[in-house]
């Protein structure tokens, strides 16, 4: 690898998906596929991406905006901009500091981090190195008593929030991994599920023994039992499971369908994202992750609602060419990108950003012969 900030050792890069190319080149390719597949025939995935390609936003000339706020504050804390790190497990995979590097990263760039349940590092470490807010991602385990030690470490540890993801009785049929018969080297293990005789080499077995099937919404009730930290819920994807979150009384809900690794042809989390905000009526902070990878795919799920995004592959991508500067890179690579859009659209503001920025959809290729 070329070293922080030249991945091409040609000069930085320009876009958030100019990491993806110089981290697959320098990564074992059964662990790229891990970390980039999805489920199925992977349509869901591409979905994610194509949605965003086929907004078109409206200028606004003349609008007096001389200058941009791209902060936002999300459960009483500010943020430099509406951007997280999504939930991304095994970051020891791609880097050897692993999260530790990632939270430094997104400290500097000034926005948060949720921490996977399956992270490589040990909470009370990002929490040393973090000056940023930390939320702990929930995966609920058969035994609730490895979920409830889980909470009160990260709790303890001084995370801010709870992200129950919702989505996974089981995980998706990710036939990359399948094929590839993936296994995690001996040195990447979950550092806060520490369990004798626990086997966590194969995701897709664990997940299979270890994961709760029969999670209903009750769960929610139950964390709150266990912790006084704000509970959001991710892996939203219709107007009902929405109105059904708030009246469960989440702090929160993540339109999300797993980055496309769960339920293959489900639709884009864009697609859904304005039904969804228009059933929670600000009730609760709405965000979305799946697919972002530019500034006007933020002001676009602003535009329809969303409070803030999460940004997940990009910054395994850029955590493997440029450790913790490069995760500073990309998100404020996506934060500038933000405001000159918001600028050209004449949006002063993240809360002014509204469905009037949005042109009707670009229409479809024509199918080739």
């Amino acid at each position: 690898m070329t070293g922080p900030g030249h991945p091409d050792g040609a000069g930085r890069p320009l876009r958030v998906a100019d990491w993806a190319a110089p981290a697959r080149a320098g990564m074992d390719p059964h662990a790229w596929d891990f970390i980039e597949g999805g489920a199925g025939e992977e349509r869901t995935l591409t979905e994610n991406l194509r949605a965003f390609d086929r907004v078109r936003l409206l200028t606004r000339v003349l609008s007096g905006v001389g200058r941009c706020d791209t902060s936002v504050t999300v459960l009483g804390r500010r943020w430099a901009s509406p951007v997280a790190v999504a939930p991304l497990a095994y970051h020891t995979l791609v880097h050897p500091e692993g999260e530790v590097a990632t939270v430094r990263g997104a400290a500097a760039a000034g926005v948060p981090v949720v921490v996977s349940t399956f992270a490589g590092r040990a909470f009370e470490d990002l929490a040393a190195s973090a000056a940023t807010p930390l939320w702990l991602q929930v995966y609920c385990f058969r035994d609730r008593a490895t979920t409830r030690r889980l909470v009160e470490r990260a709790e303890r540890a001084g995370f801010e929030a709870l992200v129950l993801t919702v989505d996974t009785p089981r995980l998706g049929r990710r036939l990359r991994d399948l094929r590839n018969d993936f296994r995690l080297p001996d040195h990447v293990t979950p550092a806060n599920l520490p369990r004798p005789g626990a086997d966590y080499a194969s995701p897709a077995e664990h997940g299979r023994t270890e994961l709760d099937p029969a999670l209903n919404w009750s769960v929610v009730d139950w964390l709150r039992s266990i912790s006084t930290l704000p509970v959001l819920v991710k892996g939203i994807m219709s107007d009902a499971d929405a109105e059904r979150a708030v009246a469960a009384g989440v702090d929160g809900i993540v339109v999300s369908n797993h980055g496309g690794r769960q339920l293959d042809g489900v639709p884009a989390t864009l697609e859904v994202l304005a039904g969804i905000t228009a059933a929670v009526a600000g009730r609760c902070p709405v965000l979305l992750d799946g697919g972002v990878r530019r500034g006007t795919d933020v002001l676009a799920a602003l535009a329809l609602g969303a409070d803030a995004v999460l940004l997940g592959r990009p910054v395994l991508h850029a955590l493997a060419v440029g450790g913790h500067q490069g995760v500073t890179d990309v998100l404020d690579t996506l934060t500038d990108e933000l405001a000159d859009a918001m600028l050209l659209t004449g949006t002063a503001t993240v809360a002014d950003a509204d469905a009037d920025l949005l042109a009707a959809p670009a229409p479809e290729p024509a199918a080739r012969t």
